[in-house]
């Protein structure tokens, strides 16, 4: 789910990040142009490559001058390794108060959430 209040970069951040953890770009796989993806998003190409210089920077994307950016080799279990983090660290607290809060179980979410 994309949180509206965060900054538009993080937002497109969060739609790439995504669709690496979804395996639509694999490891090795080019990404989308800056100016291709802001058209597809409907977003300012400063602020899509400010996103992709964050992947850039955590190690998970490569560039290939004149040629592209690729998604880095190991980069979609590292994605997942943080993204897992964030989620225990961030996400998951408040979640866990509010079931303790109106009578959720474990047993219960388990129940209701299976596919």
């Amino acid at each position: 789910m994309i949180d509206d209040s965060r900054p538009v970069y993080l937002r497109l951040r969060d739609i790439i990040a995504a669709a690496i953890l979804d395996g639509k770009f694999g490891d090795g796989d080019m990404l989308p142009s800056v100016r291709a993806f802001a058209a597809q998003q409907g977003a300012n190409p400063l602020t899509v490559a400010k996103a992709y210089q964050s992947f850039q920077d955590d190690g998970l994307v490569q560039v290939k001058r004149g040629v592209g950016m690729f998604v880095a080799p190991g980069a979609s279990r590292r994605l997942r390794a943080m993204e897992r983090d964030r989620f225990f660290g961030a996400v998951w607290p408040p979640v866990a108060e509010q079931m303790r809060r109106i009578g959720i179980t474990m047993d219960e979410l388990e129940d209701k959430t299976r596919i």
